[in-house]
């Protein structure tokens, strides 16, 4: 699904430049569940909007889904990204003058889905997510594990082949964490890829690969054993809607 090679990104500071991430070369593969973990500043955020074609000032090799991202023209690559990437943030990014429903819309109204298959996906997101009775509260009126839930919803209501969750549960206690970490750990299962930035130990143990970054310098990239990768509970999803 993806390849890098010798992947660079760097800024200006001052008259020189600020290396964040050196020589990345990895790939992974559909249906994969990657960790890249480190400490802050390590470049991690940088690789995932790399990944997620946010960031586009890199050098390098850059292959998703076999076609060249580097070469890519902007309006090629942003279209690349909204048909096979979704997105869950630290910070929920919920349009907080826009309804759960409406919300859930929004990623469907850049792929110019006609109005009734766009009502029936966000019919089916609400079920499957079980949050039909939050789906007219504007996002004030959600808990914060309400508005992750919604989050997620949002990155997969157009089937993405690959989510991108950048401390996805940096703003929850440990048990609304917990559910949404096995909420995405279901999806994976279900044959989407994710790739999430985080700090957790705990969180890091529902994939099944670690990428260890230091100072922009791939430091480690281990494996564990699919059989103890952790079961997800449906009970997950009844927690979060609260």
């Amino acid at each position: 699904m993806i390849k890098l090679r010798n992947l660079v990104r760097c800024f200006r500071a001052g008259q020189g430049l600020a290396y964040v991430l050196r020589n990345i070369s990895i790939d992974i593969e559909e249906g994969e569940f990657v960790t890249i973990m480190g400490p802050s500043g390590a470049g991690k955020t940088t690789l995932l909007n790399i990944l997620g074609m946010l960031d586009l000032e890199f050098e390098g090799e850059y292959l998703f889904l076999g076609q060249a991202v580097h070469e890519l023209r902007p309006k090629e690559r942003a279209k690349l990204g909204r048909e096979n990437v979704g997105f869950v943030f630290q910070q929920y990014h919920l349009l907080d003058n826009l309804t759960v429903a409406e919300n859930l819309a929004v990623p469907l109204s850049y792929r110019n889905v006609k109005p009734a298959q766009t009502a029936s996906l966000v019919a089916d997101a609400l079920d499957r997510f079980q949050i039909v009775g939050k789906k007219d509260l504007f996002p004030h009126q959600l808990s914060g594990g309400q508005q992750q839930l919604v989050g997620v919803a949002r990155a997969v209501i157009a089937s993405p082949k690959l989510l991108l969750a950048d401390e996805p549960t940096g703003n929850l206690h440990s048990k609304q964490g917990r559910e949404v970490m096995e909420l995405l750990g279901k999806l994976n299962g279900e044959g989407t890829a994710i790739i999430q930035v985080t700090h957790s130990d705990e969180n890091a143990r529902f994939g099944r690969r670690i990428i260890e970054l230091h100072d922009g310098w791939i430091e480690s990239d281990t494996r564990s054993d699919p059989a103890v990768k952790r079961r997800c509970s449906t009970e997950a999803i009844d927690e979060l809607r609260g």
